[in-house]
């Protein structure tokens, strides 16, 4: 079944004792209850083009969804259309739960690549939470994970010189995708560009331009046509006065 702007619904490719991302260290292993009651939640998959937009602020989702391939990122706008992005979902990250538990969505999520999503309904979400405590609890760690990474991107804005959120940034997201297995080659790509960069920094565009210039002569990054080659994470991490990763093996619903 197809949708709009080249979505496409489909039967189920992988069930959920055959999930890909399930076997990677970094995420903790289900209960056999709990993987029979996840796999009987999820509905479908969807497939998403490079470019589409996944959930609308303000919009009231029927679904939330897990990445299982593919690069995504949320975002707000301003009435005159300059827009903030919040952060970025890859692959075991859970989408949609804000408008789930609140009725509409706060914010916009945007396909930065082709993704594949596993596609739940939202009215099931109650009875998860009355039958499986332990997936309710594996929910607001995720909600929680997605505060303390806000919290870091605050400081970022907040108190970090461009450089210094500069190097944050990129060294966040590659870290974040080494773990979920995006890119295991050495150099990590990040597929965005610097207009991504500028509006999560709150930089224009000419300054984000001269400070990834800066992070290149250090030879800590290249730019390639398909975004963003990562060369030196550890010192891009230096650079930032950021410690990295540090969450254990996480839950995937």
């Amino acid at each position: 079944m197809s949708g709009q702007n080249g979505r496409s619904l489909s039967a189920r490719r992988y069930s959920c004792e055959n999930c890909p991302l399930r076997p990677l260290p970094a995420f903790r292993a289900f209960e056999k209850q709990e993987l029979v009651f996840v796999n009987g939640f999820k509905k479908g998959e969807l497939a998403v083009d490079k470019g589409d937009t996944v959930l609308v602020e303000g919009s009231h989702s029927a679904h939330l969804y897990t990445v299982l391939s593919g690069w995504a990122f949320r975002y707000k706008l301003l009435s005159d259309g300059r827009r903030q992005i919040l952060n970025y979902s890859m692959p075991g990250d859970l989408v949609g739960l804000q408008g789930s538990l609140m009725g509409e969505m706060q914010h916009s999520v945007e396909a930065l690549s082709p993704m594949l999503l596993c596609l739940f309904e939202r009215e099931a979400l109650p009875e998860l939470y009355r039958s499986h405590p332990g997936l309710a609890y594996d929910i607001t760690w995720i909600a929680s994970r997605e505060e303390r990474m806000l919290d870091e991107n605050l400081l970022s804005v907040g108190r970090r010189t461009a450089l210094e959120r500069a190097a944050y940034l990129i060294a966040f997201i590659s870290s974040r995708a080494r773990v979920v297995g995006l890119n295991g080659r050495t150099p990590v790509q990040i597929p965005i560009t610097q207009q991504h960069l500028a509006d999560t920094l709150g930089l224009s565009l000419v300054h984000t331009n001269k400070t990834i210039r800066k992070l290149m002569d250090r030879k800590l990054i290249f730019w390639r046509d398909g975004g963003c080659e990562v060369v030196d994470n550890e010192r891009l991490k230096e650079l930032a006065r950021w410690e990295g990763l540090s969450e254990g093996r996480r839950p995937l619903i």
